[in-house]
This record gives C-alpha cells, structure tokens and sequence, in this order.
C-alpha cells in the first residue's frame, strides 16, 4: 500500500491509495481533479474508485469533473446522496476493495449527517491507514455542522480510537498548528502536546504537510479524544465525556489562536 499526499485549494489534501501489488488506485476526496489526474500520471497506476468523506464542495466538488475526465467507469463511494457522481452508497461495516486492498466503511456523522471514515489495510496484517476527511483531524475534530456532541464521541471515542494504534491518519485539513494551540490551552502541562507543536511548527516553516499522524499519537494530544481523561475534563468543568466533548468544540469555535 502506498498513499500519495496531493494539497488542494488553500489547506485541503486530497489522498492517491496505490495498491502496489495491482497498480490499481482510489482518489479521496478529488477537489482539483486536474491536480489529482496529474498524480495519477505520475504514479503510474490505474485509477479505478473515488472515496468521499462526506457531500462538503470542498472535498466532493471535483467527483463529476473527475468522473468526466477519466476514460473508464470509476467506483465513486460515499454515504451521502449529496456526493456528486456517487454510484455506490455505504453504511458503517460496508466492505470492499481497490485492488487487492481492504476498505471498511465507518460512519462517523456529526460534521455532516452522512460522514465516512475509510480503513484501508492490505495483505502483510499491519495496521493500515485511516483517511477520515473532516471527522478527526491532527489535534482536532471537525465542527458539528449536522450532528451532535454525542455522535462526535462516538466517532472518536468509539469507533476511530478502537483502531490499531499504529493506524496512520490521513485527515482532510491542515489544521494542526491551530489544532496544537488549543490543545495547548486545554492541557497546558501536557509535554507530548508541546513536542508535537515543536515538530509541527518546524515543518510548516518549510511548507511542509504535517500529516499523517497515529490513532495511538491522537490520544497522547488530542483533547477530543481525550475526553475521558482527568486533566481534560478539569478543564471543562465537566465529567461527563460527553458533556466534555460539547464544551471542547464550543470553546473551540470561539478560540483565537495566538500569532506564531
């Protein structure tokens, strides 16, 4: 398995998944599809399936154009009817593959009501990867545009943070300087926050992506994911996980990160 970063529009990455034994190939959320079919090209493999993370411009705009460039029929999943060019909706276990990888489907409403998460692994039984568009990001989550602060615990806490902690995560954004900072405002005593912002800080003075990252990392740093821990919920005021989690994004929505 290999898994080509391709940045979009100002801060979106659109994902290339090469199954290496088969040359076949997935796009995930194809935005700028002249950027994406550019890849393509350049990786030498056959496009052949589009995965969606959820109906947003942002990361669904580019389907039809996509669709419309490319000579042969592509697979375009996703678990929204409002996904351009969709021809295979799924629901949270759906199974199948590109080439001879291994897709399972997780639904993970909240950003938006029809939210997937893709887990991708192959046939060496390692982990695997995570592509989960704008469900949980480096540090972060996304807002809770069409759900609730329980649907955003459950997809976190009850279903993302249950992978293999090695799972690479591959997320929609890159968000995890602002991400870093309010995490630092939750837990201001947490030193693997403060590593992970120094490392995250030295790359993107170099234009360089920060991700991916680990479920096993997310946990170390991320407060919504760590809304069953004491110093999180000290914060919050508030010992439920869930009640933490609605406190967490509404302090964030309003959190203006200091200037680097």
């Amino acid at each position: 398995m290999r898994v080509k970063l391709v940045p979009a529009l100002e801060d979106n990455y659109m994902y290339l998944l090469v199954d290496e034994s088969t040359n076949q190939a997935a796009a995930i959320d194809p935005v700028e599809p002249d950027k994406l079919l550019k890849a393509v090209k350049e990786e030498e493999v056959n496009l052949t399936s589009v995965l969606t993370t959820h109906h947003h411009w942002d990361h669904a705009g580019g389907n039809d154009a996509l669709v419309r460039r490319v000579d042969t029929k592509l697979l375009v999943y996703g678990g929204d009817d409002r996904i351009g060019a969709l021809t295979n909706k799924v629901q949270h276990g759906d199974k199948f593959q590109v080439g001879n990888l291994n897709v399972e489907c997780l639904f993970t409403p909240c950003h938006t009501s029809g939210h997937i998460c893709y887990h991708v692994t192959d046939q060496s039984g390692e982990p695997g990867v995570v592509f989960t568009g704008d469900t949980l990001f480096i540090a972060g989550c996304g807002k809770f545009f069409e759900g609730s602060p329980e649907q955003m615990h459950n997809a976190l806490v009850g279903i993302l943070s249950k992978l293999p902690p090695e799972t690479k995560v591959f997320c929609g954004h890159e968000y995890t300087l602002s991400n870093l900072a309010f995490a630092h405002h939750v837990e201001p005593n947490n030193q693997d926050i403060s590593n992970k912002m120094d490392w995250a800080q030295g790359l993107r003075r170099r234009d360089m992506p920060t991700v991916p990252s680990t479920i096993g990392e997310e946990l170390l740093y991320n407060p919504f994911m760590r809304v069953n821990v004491g110093s999180v919920q000290e914060h919050a005021k508030q010992c439920d996980p869930v009640a933490v989690m609605a406190h967490l994004r509404s302090e964030k929505d309003r959190f203006k990160a200091p200037r680097l």
